[in-house]
């Protein structure tokens, strides 16, 4: 994949899973993108070697959810 087409990904990635955020958590867009852009999931949603970039949004979004509460990434599969 073209660091154009990865960047493309993401960017579409991230705005679905802060959507989520901020629908299910009752936050305002910027403190959900904020939340999200200090989480260890964005950090490994943007390195394209995780590729978490192929899971659902919501599946990203239960991995957030699992981290702020346990302070731990639970990845649903192998990677």
């Amino acid at each position: 994949m073209s660091k154009t087409e990865f960047e493309g990904i993401l960017y579409l990635s991230i705005s679905l899973v802060v959507r989520q955020i901020a629908d299910r958590d009752k936050l305002s867009e910027i403190d959900a993108t904020r939340s999200f852009y200090n989480s260890g999931v964005y950090e490994a949603l943007s390195n394209e070697k995780t590729k978490l970039w192929h899971f659902s949004p919501l599946t990203l979004y239960n991995m957030y959810r699992s981290e702020q509460e346990t302070g731990v990434i639970d990845f649903p599969e192998e990677l």
